[in-house]
């Protein structure tokens, strides 16, 4: 019997993903343990490591495809003794497509079913479909004609900019019992076709009242502004799912969290000292410390000494973790990942530089599993390197607080009610008001500049 390939959920949040690029082509033999093809997820590009075995029959979902559903059929494995290409013939009739439609659904555009009609079709069928698709044809240029005179009434085929609406009948035919604007879907089908899948996932148009239309509308036109290039020499660049996950997440933060920044200045030359002579004691056995790991551990310090910080907003209740998991913005070339530095807290420094180096490495590489960029209980990014002297950063949600870094820079500074020279780092805190109070995130800058400023405490 052969084996179906489904597209598979790569984290516990997945629930549509990108088939970057195959591996294996018709044909080939493979097996369990056998890497097949890569998938690009919101955060990551995961290689997709195959438990069956047998011949490749037939890819459904070619490399490339993006919105792939998961459980979406991608490929067809042939069994021994079974016939690969009898196989491939019976998945192409019958298997979905990635947006869930089979490929074998009536559609108003059936130019390719007529140039290749599927096994089995006479000409007398397929003049016979002819003939349906021309009424059906005339029956919908007269609904257009015709203004609508009940909520029932067939859809519009055009949109209000006039451009005529591509949805299969089948589409169409559930939407006007639903009382669907097929305007304002967006298809997910084969050159943006509206199908079944759009329709059931749709808000009905009855069920929107005027001012929650205008509110998404003006919402959508905010999350997609119109391109305005003014004839500028430009190149368009297609987003990709790991940018277009970054720009939903950080508006939602923006608009749905109250942010409230907090911001210290704290001297660096105890710490620079110190691990100045951490690297010299360490130098032997090849490790090398940076200010970020020091800042990591202060940080899972300091949630520890204030754990009114370590929390996480859910509604109708807080969570109040027990562990510090630390998550640590580090930039790749499509976007930003948050590597996680579990129960850091407890970790020695050269531990928590050992683990980050290897994060960082393997997060630039795409090879991450969910696991270890999903979760943590507050982050910290670091853009002193560029020379950013402060900066105050987005929450990364659910979490409630983030950590942002900026450079150490020699500074005028009074020490010892005198003027002197010293290096300064300014901090600052972004922390969910809904979970936070000002007073408990100021308690918590206060902890993090004091252990900053001395930094023997994060050794024991």
């Amino acid at each position: 019997m052969p084996i179906d390939i489904k597209m598979p959920a790569l984290s516990p949040t997945m629930e549509e993903g990108t088939l970057a690029r195959w591996l294996v082509k018709a044909g080939d033999r493979i097996g369990p343990g056998d890497i097949i093809a890569e998938i690009e997820t919101d955060k990551a590009t995961m290689e997709f490591e195959t438990i069956d075995e047998g011949v490749v029959a037939s890819i459904a979902v070619e490399g490339g495809a993006e919105n792939v559903k998961v459980g979406t059929i991608i490929a067809t494995l042939a069994q021994e003794g079974e016939d690969p290409e009898a196989v491939a013939a019976a998945s192409r009739n019958s298997a979905p497509d990635a947006s869930g439609t089979k490929a074998d659904e009536p559609d108003a555009n059936h130019s390719k079913n007529k140039a290749e009609p599927s096994p089995g079709r006479d000409a007398a069928q397929i003049e016979l479909q002819d003939r349906q698709e021309k009424v059906a044809g005339e029956q919908n240029r007269t609904r257009e004609q015709t203004p609508p005179s009940s909520a029932q009434e067939q859809p519009s085929r055009t949109g209000s900019s006039g451009e005529r609406i591509v949805a299969s009948p089948l589409a169409r035919r559930i939407a006007a019992d639903r009382g669907i604007d097929l305007a304002a879907v967006a298809g997910t089908g084969p050159h943006g076709r509206i199908v079944k899948a759009d329709i059931e996932n749709a808000r009905t148009a009855s069920a929107a009242r005027p001012q929650d239309q205008a509110a998404a509308a003006g919402q959508a036109e905010r999350e997609s502004p119109s391109a305005q290039d003014f004839g500028i020499p430009h190149e368009a660049r297609k987003l990709s799912m790991m940018r277009k996950t970054i720009a939903r997440r950080l508006t939602e933060s923006k608009q749905q969290v109250p942010h409230i920044y907090l911001t210290v200045d704290a001297r660096l030359d105890a710490m620079l000292k110190l691990r100045r002579e951490m690297n010299d004691a360490l130098a032997a056995q090849g490790i090398k410390l940076s200010i970020n790991d020091l800042m990591i551990k202060a940080l899972a310090r300091s949630l520890e000494i204030v754990p009114k910080c370590n929390v996480q907003y859910t509604g109708d209740q807080l969570l109040m973790f027990s562990r510090v998991d630390v998550s640590v913005a580090v930039s790749i070339p499509d976007g930003l990942i948050t590597p996680i530095i579990k129960d850091a807290a407890a970790k020695s420094i050269s531990k928590i530089s050992a683990e980050i180096t290897d994060l960082a490495a393997r997060a630039r590489d795409g090879k991450l599993q969910p696991e270890e960029y999903q979760g943590g209980t507050a982050s910290l990014t670091n853009m002193g390197m560029y020379g950013i002297k402060q900066f105050s950063a987005v929450i990364n949600p659910p979490q409630a607080m983030i950590m942002a870094i900026g450079a150490g820079q020699k500074r005028p500074f009074v020490v010892d009610d005198t003027l002197q020279i010293a290096s300064v780092m300014s901090v600052t805190g972004s922390f969910d008001h809904r979970a936070i109070d000002g007073a408990d995130g100021a308690e918590l800058m206060a902890a993090f500049k004091q252990l900053i400023e001395n930094p023997l405490a994060l050794l024991t």
